[in-house]
């Protein structure tokens, strides 16, 4: 048992964890959750880690309402314990996180949302999102840009921001649940979309924390990303 989940049951902390899968996989072209990776679907990858994690006492996930049925059989099929339930996302992925936090028990203090498209998600930054959530009220997985990155204003850049003041946000993101619903709640009433979720706890003026994320945590969008994930899957083999 990693030394952050015997602080947590020391404290009597319960964490859930909500799986953002609700996307229609545009840019795929072809449904990316149940696309294989090494013979195993993407999204039983990503379960299937969550599941497996001491820190989650449980997992909400969050579908379109044509695949509830579909992705409840498929957490039965893969003995997914921890899936409490399967609810139907909104028409955006603010909704549809919100969906998943109100669906989760009453007693859990923290919540963490993933994406369902990063299946090699590790425990390691499960359990660093959790803490530092314990800690800060909320939690981001973080990597740094390597790439220059220039800002634009249709095709006329207006500003090169220093790499070392930049990096690219991962999931799980974890926070107070009180805290993450209030924001979401909030962005939902003024009609404000956010392409993550801590976007929304720092319209309310709460600052996010960064945590250590990784470059093998991606998240699977296009067909070239199937084979970059087995990839890094057979060079874990090889280093266990």
């Amino acid at each position: 048992m990693a030394f952050s989940d015997k602080f947590r049951k020391a404290l009597n902390v319960r964490c859930g964890m909500v799986v953002v899968a609700a996307g229609s996989s545009v840019r795929m072209g072809f449904d990316k959750l149940t696309a294989p990776i090494l013979g195993v679907p993407v999204l039983v990858r990503t379960l299937t880690t969550l599941d497996a994690c001491d820190c989650v006492e449980e997992i909400v996930l969050v579908t379109r309402e044509d695949r509830l049925e579909e992705m409840a059989e498929l957490c039965r099929a893969n003995a997914i314990s921890k899936v409490k339930a399967v609810v139907k996302g909104g028409k955006t992925r603010t909704e549809s996180a919100l969906a998943g936090l109100l669906a989760l028990s009453s007693g859990e203090k923290y919540a963490l949302i993933h994406d369902g498209a990063r299946p090699l998600v590790t425990e390691e930054i499960v359990e660093a999102a959790l803490k530092c959530a314990m800690a800060h009220r909320n939690a981001c997985p973080a990597i740094p840009v390597t790439d220059t990155i220039k800002q634009k204003d249709g095709d006329k850049v207006v500003d090169t921001p220093p790499r070392s003041s930049l990096c690219a946000v991962q999931t799980p993101q974890g926070f107070h649940t009180d805290l993450v619903k209030s924001a979401l709640t909030k962005a939902i009433a003024e009609g404000r979309e956010y392409t993550d979720d801590c976007a929304a706890v720092e319209a309310l003026g709460v600052p996010t924390y960064l945590t250590a994320g990784s470059n093998e945590n991606i998240k699977i969008t296009a067909p070239m990303d199937l084979a970059l994930a087995e990839l890094i899957l057979k060079q874990r083999e090889e280093r266990q």
